[in-house]
């Protein structure tokens, strides 16, 4: 009987968020076109009377920036989170 060959084991890029809670004007680009949807509305205001966004489920951010790119207040962006990868462990060279 044939060995079936093994699936590769791939990871899925995680990311973070990066909020300005002050610069935000609070105009829901970033929440509207977020991919995986981990980004709403917060409760509080800031200090100039608007609702920031936030979190709402942090394992599920994959870093892709489209926040970033559509805010017009440069008040959010995304990173990929590499601190698994051997790259940034000073692995693999």
């Amino acid at each position: 009987m044939p060995e079936t060959p093994a699936k590769p084991t791939t990871r899925r890029a995680r990311g973070r968020v990066y909020i300005n809670w002050d610069r935000c004007k609070g105009c829901g680009f970033c929440v509207e076109f977020c991919p995986p949807k981990v980004l709403a509305f917060s409760g509080k205001y800031n200090d100039h009377g608007y609702h920031p966004p936030e979190l709402i489920r942090e394992d599920g951010c994959t870093g892709c920036d489209l926040c970033g790119l559509y805010c017009p207040d440069f008040a959010i962006y995304g990173v990929i989170d590499r601190t698994g990868s051997k790259a940034a462990k000073g692995e693999g060279e």
